[in-house]
């Protein structure tokens, strides 16, 4: 049985009006950043615009090569500081007009006569604003190459100041094979991701978040429980965030100054600063923090290769206690007696759980790839962004483990010597831990405001009036709400490993493989006959239900059944991981760990 359902015209926001004679009889209906969510466009429409988008690009790159010709020193100079082929492409456009108007201005009668006839640019004809303008005015956003995605990913992902720990928990032989297997795990889901943006995105239904991937493959139910869910990670995030920077501030007051107080006083600067609604103005501070962090790792190992170990941060938080005894690595999983977090397995889980934290960084994979100008090329940004975090992860986690054995912990910075250069590293990690906690906090806060307050609750506008009292109303019980749970878990170890377990190895590795098996058995279904009709708006399918998705299912069914044993694995790892974290709160803050306590004043280094 046939079945046909019909998509009405909903009225376009912008007004868009088919002047183009050969766009005439293609059915319009609202399209842009308006209709990324509308739940009338059905999945067999955006893989259809999908198709002509990839088309369309895989064109203008072509021209955008020929264009550039060979690959100098010079193209390669006069390309870093161009704004792109679109801002390029516009002013030839430009120009073109201009002389198309200038020459039926300076037209005699009779000549005006024969341009009556001849082909003049809709832009000239009425003034409308056509579905080319728009296309070449979305597309004029997307300039990002496949090197600028290396830079993002590297500086989205990077974070090795916890790698010493990883190799603590379990050694070197599982530390540096846990890195590569992750690695390369997370070079999987970012592939899944690619895969299904190169599916659905185009520039009438623009891709621009994690959450609208599920809104196209499960429905608005989906997308509201990602969107959900990702700001409880970014809140996390920033907690997290609080209660690292509050013990940075208590060791450089040299315990002057309550812990509790010294989170007090990051959260109020917090909340100050967190104010501005716009990133843009953060820009250049978060360029400044990646060299920041680049001279906090060189003097990290220079430490840790020259100098000795502040025992004090390390015994205050972790289950290891004075004298100190020799420094002792190993080649697999340490005895109990060395173990910083829990004992046995759960010690060793927490490690990971710190790895799965490091790799953390798909959430942010859509919004990279809606800035691309050939989103083809995606994965060789993504896959040199990887191989090098990788490298760098086991280098920096090897190196340190080396040195410093059982008690390279977390907070690896807390526990260098001499005085001076630990003063000097916590000032610069606290500055760049900072402008991370702005961005996280400036990113969940949209989130909550626009896909949760505003979608789900009616909530005004985050540009209306209302919205904007509303935003400096909200900004500080964010930060509030944030320091208590930093303040009532005062364990960076533990509740890093808790939202590491808990939601970053959900965001990396599970959800993208149930995206994935919805993605391919919603393609693969599509029987002879079913598509999407430009011409009429119509959807034709011939069944629909278990029967479809199994069908879809089967078709693929090997790549399918991976995704399914990875996505198992990923909750596995999950419940194990959330355990782990559990379980080794419960020991750090029992007889013989942590001197920190709920909103005590006592700090853990």
């Amino acid at each position: 049985m046939a079945t046909a359902s019909g998509i009405e015209p909903l009225g376009d926001p912008r007004e868009v009006i088919a002047a183009e004679a050969e766009k005439a009889d293609i059915y319009q209906r609202t399209w842009g950043l308006a209709a990324r969510v509308d739940s009338t466009v059905t999945f067999e429409e955006y893989v259809h615009w999908a198709k002509i988008e990839r088309a369309e690009e895989n064109e203008a790159n072509r021209v955008y090569k020929e264009m550039q010709g060979p690959t100098s020193i010079k193209t390669l100079i006069k390309g870093r500081f161009s704004k792109g082929i679109h801002h390029e492409e516009k002013k030839r456009r430009e120009a073109a007009l201009a002389a198309a108007r200038g020459n039926i201005e300076g037209s005699t009668d009779s000549d005006k006569d024969k341009n009556d006839t001849a082909v003049v640019p809709a832009e000239v004809r009425d003034g409308a604003v056509s579905e080319e303008e728009w296309r070449t005015a979305s597309r004029a956003l997307r300039t990002a190459s496949w090197g600028t995605m290396f830079y993002l990913i590297t500086t989205d992902i990077l974070g090795w100041s916890t790698t010493p720990f990883v190799f603590a928990s379990v050694g070197y032989g599982p530390g540096i094979a846990l890195y590569v297997i992750f690695g390369i795990c997370a070079a999987f889901s970012g592939w899944i991701l690619w895969k299904v943006f190169l599916g659905l995105d185009s520039s009438r239904y623009p891709l621009l978040s994690y959450g609208d991937t599920f809104f196209r493959v499960y429905g608005k139910k989906s997308r509201h429980f990602i969107n959900i869910t990702q700001s409880l990670q970014q809140f996390m995030t920033v907690s997290v965030l609080i209660l690292a920077c509050g013990q940075t501030i208590a060791q450089l007051a040299n315990d002057s100054i309550c812990f509790i107080a010294c989170m007090i006083i990051f959260m109020v600067v917090g909340m100050l600063l967190g104010m501005i609604r716009s990133l843009q103005r953060l820009g250049w501070l978060a360029n400044a923090s990646v060299w920041m962090n680049v001279v906090c790792f060189m003097i990290i190992m220079v430490a840790c290769a020259n100098y000795g170990i502040d025992f004090d941060a390390v015994f205050r938080s972790t289950l290891l206690k004075a004298p100190p005894g020799p420094i002792r690595t190993f080649a697999g999983p340490p005895p109990d007696e060395f173990m910083q977090q829990a004992t046995g397995f759960a010690g060793q889980f927490n490690g990971i759980n710190s790895m799965v934290y490091s790799y953390g960084g798909a959430l942010l994979f859509v919004a990279f790839l809606a800035e691309m100008r050939h989103p083809w090329d995606f994965w060789k940004g993504m896959l040199c962004a990887q191989s090098f975090i990788c490298v760098v992860y086991i280098f920096f986690g090897a190196f340190v483990y080396g040195h410093y054995g059982q008690y390279a912990i977390s907070n690896i910075g807390n526990a260098i010597q001499p005085l001076r250069l630990q003063q000097v590293n916590n000032i610069l990690g606290l500055i760049t831990a900072f402008v991370a906690c702005l961005l996280y906090f400036n990113i969940g806060m949209k989130t909550v405001y626009i896909e949760v307050c505003q979608e789900v609750f009616r909530w005004p506008e985050i540009t209306s009036k209302k919205g904007k009292l509303l935003w400096y109303a909200l900004g500080p019980i964010y930060w509030i709400v944030a320091f208590i749970v930093a303040a009532a878990v005062p364990n960076l170890n533990g509740i890093s490993g808790l939202v590491g377990a808990l939601l970053i190895l959900n965001f990396t590795y599970t959800f993208p493989a149930i995206l994935y098996i919805g993605y391919r058995c919603q393609v693969d279904a599509a029987l002879p006959g079913e598509g999407f009709d430009p011409y009429t708006g119509m959807t034709t399918r011939h069944d629909g239900g278990v029967k479809r998705w199994i069908r879809g299912y089967m078709v693929n069914w090997h790549v399918n059944s991976i995704n399914v044993v990875y996505f198992l694995g990923g909750l596995v790892c999950s419940g194990m991981g959330t355990w782990a974290a559990i379980e080794g709160l419960i020991q750090v803050f029992g007889p013989g760990g942590t001197v920190a306590t709920s909103f005590g004043c006592a700090s853990p280094v």
